[in-house]
């Protein structure tokens, strides 16, 4: 009777088992095909080519400066300029005493006038000299004729021997006198020689007093905006004295110069020499101490063809025009700089990309049949705050952007298409949103941030999938 009870009892026992795990089958099945496949938002894969904007630390250099400085020593009467202004070249900036220098021009005035009078003394004298030798040769001529003639008469006894000698004694007199009245002439043209280098000598005297005296008006060279003015009126300042009385900087155009590796500029040559990317363009950009990115566009002029030995670093010159003048020389910006380009590339945002602890990069891929595939994926930086993506993916490929933190691979999901990020939405690098320019490591390209529309629109749950995808990552 105790064996028949026993056996009731377990085959009982067995019964209920039997039905509490129909049920919980049953129960396991009704659930699953309550829970709806999970929906993920996926972008369509477009291959383009992107443009690799590098960023690096420049400073602002001015085109042309001057350090205004006196050609003439004096006292200052007065500063004829606002310190900090604009100021065109020509444009007086100070005024030196003029006193002495006046004294000087009126001297020199006077020098010229005396030497002018000199001049016309030395040539009334040449005048009369040169009578005087005329009247001389002529007295000559008559006086060798009138020995002729006596010579003749000599001869045949007409005249007497001391009449004879007397004739020729008057004509040696009339050529000592024609001598002296040449040599006369001669001093006369060396008198006037002399007389016109003083005028000369005057007049060049005059004229460096005349200059000097034009001197005390301290002019600016070029236009520019001037600096603090090193002196006051009252001050003394000597010619060409070592420190400058305000420096001028023009600043309608500027210099940026650019520092860059020299490690990173011949890994970029070789990139460009194999053909993994093209060569770039040369619109350069700032983006200000304060975030603000400066909104025209500047053009590269050169690279230095030299290393520096002390920072390993070469420099890139850029030039920027300046119409309002808000670049000042010394300013500490960002350059964005387009120095090459990626063929054949996707851009995805970093919702999209996982990492692996092997360090590999990965995203998940919808297949035909709506089902989840991981693929692995290489990257060549970021363009607008999207990862460039150069391999593993194709085009039409459809990856997975919000959502991919609550699937799993071969998991059936419903779709939500994205529109696909493009390089030519954000082509002209003049427009990217400001952002504040990097201290730490310039060769890091600077990123685009999220759009605020697109968080806004997403669902708390949308949002609480990417942030812990982010976190995963």
């Amino acid at each position: 009777m105790k064996l028949n009870l026993t056996a009731v009892l377990v085959i009982g026992l067995m019964t209920s088992m039997g039905v509490l795990t129909a049920c919980s089958q049953q129960d396991d099945t009704s659930v699953q095909q309550q829970m709806p496949n999970p929906t993920v938002d996926v972008q369509t894969i477009m291959l383009e080519t992107v443009p690799v904007i590098q960023s690096f630390a420049g400073r602002v250099a001015a085109i042309e400066t001057s350090e205004v400085r006196p050609q003439v020593t004096g006292i200052i009467d007065e500063v004829l300029f606002y310190e900090g202004s604009m100021v065109q070249a020509g444009q007086p900036l100070y005024r030196i005493n003029v006193d002495s220098y006046t004294s000087q021009v009126q001297a020199g005035e006077a020098a010229v006038q005396n030497a002018e009078a000199a001049v016309g003394n030395a040539e009334a004298t040449r005048a009369s000299a040169q009578a005087n030798l005329a009247a001389q040769e002529a007295n000559l001529a008559q006086a060798r004729a009138d020995v002729m003639r006596l010579e003749g008469l000599l001869e045949v006894e007409a005249i007497s021997r001391q009449a004879f000698d007397q004739a020729v004694t008057a004509m040696r007199t009339a050529e000592a006198n024609v001598l002296a009245a040449r040599a006369a002439v001669a001093q006369a043209d060396a008198n006037i020689h002399s007389a016109t280098a003083s005028v000369q000598s005057a007049r060049a005297n005059l004229n460096a007093s005349q200059l000097d005296a034009g001197r005390t008006i301290v002019k600016a060279p070029i236009s520019g905006v001037t600096s603090i003015s090193a002196v006051t009126a009252g001050a003394l300042v000597s010619a060409n004295q070592p420190t400058p009385l305000v420096t001028i900087n023009r600043l309608d155009e500027v210099y940026v110069d650019i520092s860059q590796s020299s490690t990173q500029m011949l890994r970029l040559r070789e990139q460009i020499e194999s053909g993994q990317v093209g060569q770039g363009g040369a619109d350069v950009q700032l983006v200000l101490e304060d975030g603000q990115t400066y909104p025209i566009l500047g053009q590269l002029l050169l690279a230095n063809a030299q290393v520096d030995t002390a920072t390993g670093n070469m420099t890139l010159r850029a030039v920027f025009p300046n119409p309002d003048g808000k670049l000042i020389p010394g300013m500490f910006v960002n350059a964005r700089l387009i120095q090459s380009v990626v063929h054949e590339a996707a851009l995805l945002p970093q919702s999209a990309i996982m990492r692996t602890p092997k360090g590999e990069t990965q995203v998940y891929i919808v297949n035909a049949d709506n089902k989840i595939e991981i693929r692995t994926v290489t990257t060549a930086g970021t363009y607008h705050g999207n990862w460039i993506v150069t391999g593993g993916i194709n085009s039409g490929d459809r990856v997975v952007i919000i959502g991919g933190s609550k699937v799993k691979p071969d998991q059936e999901v419903n779709v939500r298409e994205l529109p696909a990020a493009s390089s030519e939405a954000n082509a002209d690098i003049s427009t990217p949103p400001p952002s504040k320019p990097s201290t730490v490591n310039s060769n890091i390209p600077m990123a685009r941030p999220q759009s605020d529309t697109t968080v806004a629109n997403l669902s708390a749950e949308e949002q609480a999938a990417m942030n812990a995808a982010d976190e995963t990552k």
